[in-house]
């Protein structure tokens, strides 16, 4: 088997210094924030190359914390995408404010700048990009509407840790940028967890507030917050994990690059990372035309694969009350139909990839097929702009 994420493996090679961090919280009984959760607050802002940190119980939460603390609220419309985990939507929703659905780029998969101003109308208070996959959506355009329409930009970096664009550092680059801690993730808790990072005080002074029951001192309440606080032992296991996290990184990169090399030449379109960015990798996902026959044989064979994502938001029936119809959003809904994410993860060997990739061929014969002519058949080939390295 080749299991498609083994968190198992990566606590066996740092089961020492995770369970002494463990220990050391239960034995000082600081159970919730506490100065584990300090020290990874502090450490983390500067992985991020940004001024603060505050360490929260989700990633979802973060998203909810980041609009209301930029004061989101009932009636305004926040422009995103809809090629992302419902988490994005929900906070939305939970600040009062309305999701508006931009379409995203064919080639990095992340939203479309050039969509964007035909979506702002006179309630458009927020742009929330998202980091699809370890790729930072092309920020530089976006930050430039969003200034030029007096627009606050949140950073969705559930997905992002690490991942730069022009050299600057995910999260950094937006008013404030939210994270996810999620087991799966490039940095993972052992349980739920989150961040919101930022180089604004006052956001940051707002943040605080709203995410331990609006206290400015015990039982002080002087708003009405929530209880979004990070507990102890998860801060202390993300404090091991920053320990390792650029190996990690390095790791995936390196899989991500041979995965490349072996998939050289097929006719499935792969990530393509512009020059100018570090793609992480948290997901490798490929495109495929025969998806579900080719998962259902894979796994047969003893290799789990994922979607990232099958059913595009706009088209979930929970939010059906949004509006959206099957055609609204082309290049979403044919990268949910196509989709396969296979397995990624620091652990993995390359040989185990080269065996994913030797599957595959042999499952997807007609994804790979090329003429008498050396040309590329079957499916029409897809623009490129791959990185240069």
């Amino acid at each position: 088997m080749i299991p498609f994420l083994d968190l198992k493996a990566q606590y066996t090679r740092i089961k020492p210094e995770i369970d002494a961090a463990v220990a050391r919280v239960i034995g000082s009984a600081n159970f919730v924030l506490g100065p584990e959760v300090a020290a990874f607050e502090e450490r983390f802002a500067e992985y991020c190359r940004t001024s603060h940190c505050r360490a929260v119980n989700s990633g979802t939460s973060a998203l909810h914390l980041a609009l209301l603390a930029a004061g989101i609220g009932a009636g305004d419309e926040v422009i995103t995408v809809s090629m992302t985990f419902v988490a994005t939507t929900a906070a939305i929703l939970y600040s009062g404010a309305k999701p508006v659905f931009v379409d995203v780029d064919p080639d990095t998969w992340t939203m479309n700048p050039a969509l964007i101003e035909a979506a702002i109308t006179p309630r458009t208070k927020a742009i929330m990009p998202v980091h699809l996959h370890g790729l930072m959506a092309d920020m530089d355009p976006i930050m430039s509407i969003a200034r030029r329409h007096g627009l606050v930009v949140i950073e969705d970096a559930a997905q992002a840790h690490g991942a730069e664009y022009k050299g600057r550092r995910a999260g950094s680059i937006g008013d404030v940028g939210c994270f996810s801690f999620y087991p799966g993730k490039n940095l993972g808790a052992f349980g739920e967890g989150g961040a919101v990072v930022t180089d604004q005080p006052d956001l940051l002074r707002r943040m605080s507030l709203l995410r331990d029951w609006g206290q400015e001192a015990k039982y002080k309440h002087v708003v009405a917050g929530y209880n979004y606080r990070m507990d102890g032992i998860q801060g202390a296991v993300l404090n091991v994990k920053m320990n390792h996290i650029e190996s990690w990184t390095d790791a995936r990169r390196s899989l991500a690059e041979r995965y490349d090399k072996l998939l050289s030449d097929n006719q499935l379109a792969c990530p393509q990372p512009p020059w100018y960015s570090r793609h992480v990798y948290h997901v490798y996902a490929v495109r495929l035309s025969r998806r579900d026959d080719a998962i259902k044989s894979l796994r047969d064979a003893g290799i789990d694969v994922g979607i990232h994502y099958p059913v595009p938001v706009h088209l979930q029936k929970a939010y059906a009350e949004l509006g959206y119809q099957p055609g609204d959003l082309p290049v979403t809904e044919m990268l949910a139909n196509e989709f396969l994410s296979l397995p990624i993860y620091p652990e993995l060997l390359p040989e185990q990839v080269a065996e994913v990739v030797s599957t595959l061929k042999r499952v997807a014969p007609l994804e790979f097929a090329r003429d008498v002519d050396g040309e590329r058949d079957q499916i029409p080939a897809e623009p490129s702009n791959r990185r240069a390295s």
